[in-house]
Order: C-alpha cells, then sequence, then structure tokens
C-alpha cells in the first residue's frame, strides 16, 4: 500500500477578495516588526495602516515594512474606512478594550485578529467573542502553532488515519523563552503564556480533553511573583488517550555560562504507527526547520522522514491572518475562531485551577460552571 507524502504543509493563502481586505495593525513590538507583518509581505496581504501607543516606533516600523498610513492611537485608525481587518498585536489584557471599541465602528470593520492568550482570564475571553458575535465580526486567534509545519504533517497523519488510534501524545519543551516586561502583573506566567500553545496543538490533533492535571514550580530564573515556572501536565481523553508535556523554561543554567541545550520535540504513538519530530523555534532568529519522522504498519519497515525549507517564525503567521481573510471573504467560521479558542482558554483555566487545588480537573468544570 502506497503512503502519500503530500502532507499539506503549507496553510491555503485566502481567495483573492480576502488578500484585497484592508489590514490595520494595533502594536508596533517585536512579533509585529519582525514576523507577522514578514509573513504578510511574503504572503501578499494588503496591510494599510499601523498604531501603537510608541508613535515614534510604529513610524519605524511602517517605514521599514512600507505600511502607507500610521496613526498615533488606535482609536484614530479604527475610524479609517480602509481598515476591514484589525490585528490587534498589544499584550492580552489590553486585547478587550481595542476589541470593544473596534465592535463600535460597525460597517467596515468586518475581522478581528487577536493574539494568543485572547485575555488573562476566561471571562475576559468570553466578553471578547460575546461582542464580536454580537457585531458580527469575525474573530480570529493567533494560535500559530497550529500552522508549524510539523504539526500540521501530524495532523495530516491522523487525518488520513495512518497512526490507528492514537495511543499517548507528548511535547517535550527545554528552552528559555523571552518573557516580556508586561508579564510581570499576571502572577501567570508559562501556562497562559506558552504552554497555550501545546495545549491548543493537543486540542487541534485530538479534541479538547475531558480533564487535566498540573503540577508546577517557580522558574528560578524568573525574579518576579508567579506560580507557574516549570509545568508539567496530563490532560486525559474519554477514550484512554493520554496527553501529556513538561514545559522546561529553566532549562539549566545555559544563560549563566553552562552548556546550553534547548530543544522542543513531540511524539504520538498510535495502535497502526508512530510519529515523532522537533519544533525549529528554539534556533531562532536561526532559520531551523522543525522535522517529522514516521513509521506506519501500512509500510512495514519504512521511516518517513520529510524535510521541507519553512519554518514556524516567520512563515506560519502567514496562516493565522490567512484563515481570517478567507473566513471574512467566504463569510464563514474562521479555521482559529473565537469559539474555537474559548475551548483553549478553559483548558488553560482548568489547568491554573489544577494547580492552585492539587487535583485533577475536568474542563467542563469552566465550561459549564455549576448553576447557583
Amino acid at each position: 500500500m502506497s503512503t502519500d507524502l503530500d502532507f499539506d504543509l503549507l496553510p491555503a493563502l485566502p481567495r483573492p477578495a480576502g488578500k484585497e481586505l484592508g489590514i490595520g495593525v494595533v502594536g508596533s513590538g517585536f512579533i509585529v516588526r519582525d514576523i507577522q507583518l514578514v509573513a504578510y509581505q511574503n504572503a501578499g496581504y494588503n496591510v494599510v495602516a499601523i498604531a501603537s501607543d510608541d508613535p515614534e516606533s510604529a513610524r519605524q516600523v511602517a517605514s521599514l515594512r512600507s505600511v502607507p498610513k500610521v496613526y498615533a492611537t488606535y482609536a484614530e485608525l479604527l475610524r479609517d474606512p480602509v481598515v476591514e481587518i484589525v490585528d490587534v498585536a498589544i499584550p492580552p489584557d489590553r486585547q478587550l478594550a481595542v476589541v470593544r471599541a473596534a465592535v463600535s465602528e460597525r460597517g467596515h470593520i468586518k475581522g478581528i485578529l487577536c493574539q494568543k492568550p485572547l485575555a488573562v482570564t476566561f471571562a475576559d475571553a468570553q466578553e471578547i467573542v460575546r461582542l464580536c458575535r454580537e457585531a458580527g465580526i469575525k474573530l480570529g486567534v493567533n494560535q500559530n502553532m497550529r500552522y508549524d509545519q510539523s504539526i500540521r504533517a501530524l495532523k495530516t497523519l491522523l487525518d488520513r488515519d495512518e497512526l490507528g488510534e492514537p495511543v499517548l501524545g507528548t511535547i517535550e519543551m527545554r528552552a528559555v523563552p523571552h518573557w516580556q516586561t508586561w508579564l510581570r502583573g499576571y502572577g501567570r506566567l508559562t501556562l497562559l503564556n506558552m504552554s497555550i500553545h501545546h495545549l491548543d496543538c493537543f486540542r487541534f490533533l485530538f479534541g479538547t480533553p475531558d480533564a487535566v492535571f498540573v503540577s508546577a514550580r517557580q522558574d528560578p530564573r524568573t525574579g518576579f511573583p508567579h506560580s507557574d515556572g516549570i509545568c508539567l501536565y496530563i490532560l486525559e481523553y474519554p477514550n484512554g488517550l493520554r496527553a501529556a508535556a513538561w514545559d522546561d523554561v529553566w532549562a539549566g543554567p545555559g544563560p549563566e555560562g553552562a552548556v546550553k541545550d534547548h530543544y522542543i520535540g513531540w511524539r504520538v504513538e498510535g495502535t497502526e504507527g508512530m510519529a515523532q519530530g522537533t519544533i525549529g523555534w528554539p534556533a531562532y532568529p536561526n532559520r531551523q526547520p522543525s522535522t517529522i519522522d514516521f513509521t506506519t504498519k501500512r509500510r512495514p519497515g519504512y521511516v518517513f522522514a520529510p524535510r521541507w525549507s519553512e519554518v514556524w517564525f516567520p512563515d506560519a503567521f502567514a496562516g493565522t491572518m490567512g484563515q481570517l481573510l478567507d473566513s471574512v471573504a467566504r463569510d464563514t467560521e474562521p479555521e482559529i475562531g473565537g469559539r474555537d479558542n474559548l475551548e483553549t482558554m478553559a483548558l488553560v483555566e482548568a489547568c491554573y485551577r489544577s494547580l492552585e487545588e492539587r487535583r485533577l480537573v475536568r474542563v467542563g468544570e469552566i465550561l459549564e460552571p455549576p448553576k447557583v
């Protein structure tokens, strides 16, 4: 039996009507400057304006990335009728205010892309989704690890049943993230801002789990208050599948002078095959593609090891914006829509409850709280 080696690695670009939609960007930080706008330029998206609470930074980014209009405030940008899609690229505690302002500009704004996490709390995430739904505005969420090439290849294998019924899925991360200064006041660190990638990918691959158990300790390197530094968690599915990850943001004293060994690896074992791979992100800014190797009973004795040149940062970001542009053009729900992302946010909230109460927490406790 032959094995199809077309793994659908690249996101489908939006139809021409989607590519023509005018994008206004709120924010001018590193992700906007070096990741999102680079991906948008490469994909041919129509970025028409940018605004930031640091106007000089916005002007510099606009000049570097050929953005034609610069606004001193996001309120001015939102009033511009050429802005049909709002790309909210600011800290999560501030996204709700921008969404609230955007939905009041009814008429020309058709879609909003928020960053992950959608909010700091599940309640604020619910409010963002409600506002967009009631205004008739498409809401996408930039859960960009779903567009990492190895994760997309793995999803293709699962959809084709190459691995059979999944039995165990794991992610092992040993890498030191750059914790932005705005995280200092949250009290929530790794689960909300790093593990959310892995939790969302488990949902993408296997669906929303029934329950989760978390164990965590503080990260010795991170000086500001936080409850969740190094995190280990297990997701339980009703069919017996278990998914687990350890997110080691300490990863040894490499930054302090020891030899550094940073990586992210994943593995999925099924009844008919096994796949494992790596995520190239820890090598950024070097372009290191992610990888996948797999074996299946359909081709006994073979290990398939496809490779590609695309990378998560920045290439995957064409997908998160592209799926929103296409949903607006076709008037459909975005592939990574706000309502879907509420289940990821509920899973994150369940993780924090598990950590605080030291118990297995059902995701339904968050999604469907008991009535009083």
